[in-house]
């Protein structure tokens, strides 16, 4: 009997012929970095022990992944450090890290080994697909390969057949499925047959030491602990995890900008896979009776409104550009592109932070120093909005948006931002709005709208305190902040429209 659900795997390539010996099998591991409640490695060593081979983590690098620096890759090789330590003592797997292009070093990773079969984790980004394609074409006859979804509670494919017109429409679909997939997580069993050759050593802090220095124009965090057992603590843990201490409150403080506990925190750890969304989604639902709008609040955010991102980007291919748009939208957008705007900013002035907008200012340096904005309230729709006000049209806003998330996010390059993104300048899985210049039917935030919602003074002023504890951190670690950003002050010029 199979470990995991059939409709959580997709075959992507059957073998034709067949060798004497079967060989291990490969798990190129990319989205999905944990070794607990990963339906990839589940999956991986099931399959192996039917087969009676062993079974093989490989993990390949890319240095800037879509802009990626040192907070994110940082973060990503310090919890892959602990990974490879609980692979090799728990389950006795090696880890392979390799360096490069994956469509080079995976097959050639395959043919060495003479695997029989590659698991690959899913991923809806563009690149991540390519790279699946081209590997598919160079491996042999002889090696299967699967593809799993581990990062959605329900797979993509599963979800929904096609590209979903809104959170109204998914819903429904979603939720039918999830007493078929929300499920505890079956034991993790051993690989009965074990890898006979030497497990690869990893210079794990010299490696860690080179792409600190070259992406050093965004330094590291340092609320942000990275790996497996820090993303638990921070679920359920005694001193300060989110369902412990902090799911109360979560349907009110969630959308207050000067709460950031009010949120859960977990974004960099569902990014990068060091916690799986179903282990969330389970541990949440099982409190709901003690606070049942908090949990049905955070299961929206992470089951429904997460998974939604990973429909439009895996049916649209045009999900970072105008193309991507509606119709109505893409329309209304170039109808108002040549109004006359109050301001116009450089994308450097912008992620500079010298705009006259004091709150404006505050969000992106909130960004730049905390590698998270207030996600769920209005700072974000905001930030982005002004950005579609202060260029010179849509496709320079949406460009600089994505830009400047994907480069001080912590969990940035993420279908999550992408939409957030396309909802704020492009409408996506929003609706048409009374018309207006610039935004046309787009939806219109502006400063004192803000005022009205949360206050923003003592936000702007929060921000200030992010900004100088970074440059006291700095100065204790011997090094200098962000080029150029570290001696920026908020204005006081307020923009009232």
């Amino acid at each position: 009997m199979a470990l995991i659900q059939p409709g959580r795997i997709r075959v992507v390539k059957q073998a034709t012929t067949r060798v004497e010996e079967s060989g291990p099998v490969v798990y190129w591991m990319f989205r999905d970095q944990r070794l607990r409640d990963n339906w990839g490695l589940i999956h991986a060593v099931d399959e192996a022990n039917k087969a009676n081979v062993s079974v093989v983590v490989a993990f390949n690098l890319f240095e800037e992944f879509l802009g990626a620096k040192a907070r994110q890759l940082g973060f990503m090789l310090r919890g892959l450090k602990e990974l490879q330590r609980g692979l090799e003592e728990t389950l006795d797997i090696p880890f392979f890290l390799f360096e490069g292009e994956a469509v080079e070093t995976i097959p050639r990773f395959i043919a060495e080994c003479g695997a029989s079969l590659l698991v690959t984790d899913f991923s809806p980004l563009r690149q991540v697909r390519k790279w699946n394609e081209e590997i598919c074409n160079c491996i042999g006859d002889s090696v299967s390969m699967h593809q799993v979804d581990a990062h959605n509670v329900v797979p993509t494919w599963e979800a929904s057949p096609k590209l979903e017109y809104s959170a109204r429409t998914f819903r429904a679909k979603i939720n039918k499925l999830l007493p078929t997939y929300l499920i505890h997580f079956p034991i993790l069993p051993p690989p009965n047959r074990k890898w006979v050759a030497e497990f690869p050593l990893t210079d794990w802090d010299n490696l860690i030491a080179h792409v600190l220095r070259k992406g050093a124009e965004v330094p590291e965090l340092e609320w942000c602990v990275p790996g497996e057992a820090a993303a638990f603590q921070l679920l359920s843990g005694i001193k300060d995890g989110f369902l412990s201490k902090r799911l109360y409150n979560y349907s009110t403080d969630r959308n207050n900008p000067l709460k950031p506990k009010g949120l859960s925190g977990l974004s960099p750890y569902l990014h990068f896979g060091q916690i799986s969304a179903q282990r969330c989604a389970l541990e949440a639902r099982s409190l709901r009776e003690l606070h049942p709008q908090s949990v049905d609040a955070f299961l929206e955010e992470l089951i429904v409104r997460r998974e939604l991102s990973d429909n439009f980007c895996f049916y649209q291919p045009h999900y970072d550009s105008l193309l991507g748009a509606w119709e109505w939208a893409r329309k209304t957008l170039m109808d108002h592109a040549p109004d006359k705007r109050q301001h116009l900013y450089t994308c450097e002035q912008l992620e500079k932070a010298k705009t006259a907008d004091p709150l404006w200012n505050a969000s992106q340096l909130e960004m730049v120093h905390h590698g998270k904005m207030h996600d769920i309230g209005c700072s974000r729709m905001y930030w982005a909005k002004k950005i579609l006000e202060w260029t010179t049209g849509p496709e320079e806003a949406l460009s600089i948006s994505i830009y400047l998330n994907n480069k001080y996010e912590i969990d940035g390059r993420d279908p999550s931002g992408y939409v957030g993104c396309m909802w704020s300048i492009c409408g996506v899985h929003d609706q048409g709005w009374q018309e207006r210049p610039i935004f046309g039917k787009i939806r219109y935030m502006n400063y004192a709208g803000c005022k009205r919602k949360f206050d923003v003074d003592g936000y702007i002023a929060y921000v200030k305190r992010l900004g100088r504890n970074q440059e006291e951190e700095s100065r204790k670690r011997g090094r200098s902040s962000i080029e150029g950003i570290s001696d920026l002050k908020i204005r006081d010029s307020r923009d009232t429209e």
